[in-house]
């Protein structure tokens, strides 16, 4: 009989909630390495919902053990997994490269790859020399999920009907496809085959989160004024979808799709079939027909309940928060990194610009120049791990970046 391989769940993101249940019966013993290590269950339910919200199958996950020590489970570890917010991922990956085993294969891997995945791991590799890892990163979480009861259960509508993941180096995909992706998708819906992507760069550059979360913030402040006397006098983030949304998000993808279409030009031998704008994205992932942006949002079932994300201020008003991951992740591993590849490419982004502005007054911080430059001066952008423009790797030139 095969020995079960060690894997390391690290975070309690949603995605956590969902793999769990759904590797226990893979040959995985399961540690889950969290902060927050007493409010986890050893038993972990998973609840498969139709639209409708109706039960169609309950999954079961057992953890094995549970810590906030990484040195009592990374050493052990053959795959290592993080299910935490983007801005989350370089801080976590410098804690745990030290306790990664030198002797044997590792693979580490996170299941949604925005802002620059490769850099950051090239950069533990080199720092730590480590020389027996394997990467990777989902374009896309593979299903859609949230949270039911931090720590003990989870909620999923199913996995998407295409998932596309890089794997660096690229030959290794077909091991981690049979041992890892088959068993938390396939296997369980029989759709969601993992497909292999050629490279990073088309991940960075998708057109999901970073580009919805943010424009839904502006749009929701200009129209709104960002400030409300109750929490439910807040519109919600994708029910009450409007049109100027819409064109805020149309605008911020046309934005990116410059930056896209030039490095298609620089590049024309590379395959960057998965870099694409937010309504190819969204018909090539859920095999969808959804004939406009509003339309892809607000008859979405999934994503009707979801709130915006609002807290008290000091006045006791419900105001946006500008600390939460909508923007550490979306701007500083989002936005600001296509704005940084604008810059050199001399693109104009007004949209982006237009989203930096507003983003750096509403958190009181420097990020952009009133002549559109990023402020690579500033240590609002530039302070250790923030932000995940490639210029703090040390790139300095789009062929710097271009795995």
């Amino acid at each position: 009989m095969q020995l079960k391989k060690n894997i390391a769940i690290v975070g309690g993101g949603n995605s956590a909630h969902v793999l769990i249940p759904l590797l226990s019966e893979a040959n995985f013993n399961i540690t889950m390495l969290t902060s927050r290590s007493n409010d986890w269950s050893h038993t972990i339910e998973l609840e498969y919902r139709n639209p409708n919200d109706e039960i169609l199958e309950v999954f079961h996950g057992k953890i094995d053990a549970i810590t906030d020590d990484p040195q009592s489970c990374i050493p052990n570890a053959d795959y290592i997994i993080l299910c935490m917010p983007v801005y989350q991922y370089r801080v976590a990956l410098h804690r745990l490269a030290p306790y990664i085993n030198r002797d044997k294969q590792v693979v580490v891997g996170t299941v949604y790859g925005q802002g620059g995945f490769n850099w950051m791991m090239e950069e533990i590799l080199q720092k730590y020399q480590l020389s027996n890892i394997t990467y990777f990163a989902f374009g896309l979480i593979p299903w859609v999920c949230r949270t039911k009861e931090y720590g003990h259960a989870g909620i999923t509508y199913g996995v998407k009907v295409r998932n596309a993941v890089t794997v660096y180096p690229k030959e290794h995909f077909a091991r981690i496809n049979d041992e890892f992706f088959d068993q938390i998708c396939y296997r369980w819906f029989k759709t969601g085959k993992v497909e292999q992507l050629d490279n990073f760069i088309s991940i960075t550059l998708s057109v999901d989160n970073q580009i919805i979360h943010p424009s839904r913030c502006y749009a929701i402040c200009e129209e709104y004024g960002g400030k409300w006397k109750h929490a439910e006098d807040v519109p919600r983030f994708y029910k009450d979808y409007d049109d100027f949304s819409a064109q805020c998000l149309a605008d911020l993808d046309a934005d990116y799709s410059k930056v896209r279409d030039r490095i298609k030009q620089l590049y024309p031998d590379k395959d960057f079939h998965y870099m694409l704008n937010y309504l190819d994205l969204e018909h090539y992932t859920y095999n969808s027909s959804s004939s406009d942006i509003v339309d892809s949002f607000v008859n979405s079932p999934t994503l009707q309940a979801i709130h915006t994300p609002v807290i008290q201020d000091n006045d006791g008003h419900v105001v946006i928060d500008k600390n939460g991951r909508f923007f550490m992740d979306d701007i500083y591993y989002g936005i600001a990194i296509v704005k940084w590849m604008a810059e050199i490419l001399q693109i104009d982004v007004p949209m982006i610009d237009k989203l930096l502005h507003w983003a750096q007054e509403l958190r009181e911080e420097q990020i952009i120049s009133n002549d559109n430059h990023l402020q690579l001066n500033s240590q609002d952008l530039i302070s250790p791990m923030k932000s995940g423009i490639p210029y703090l790797y040390g790139k300095k030139t789009i062929k710097d970046i271009i795995d």
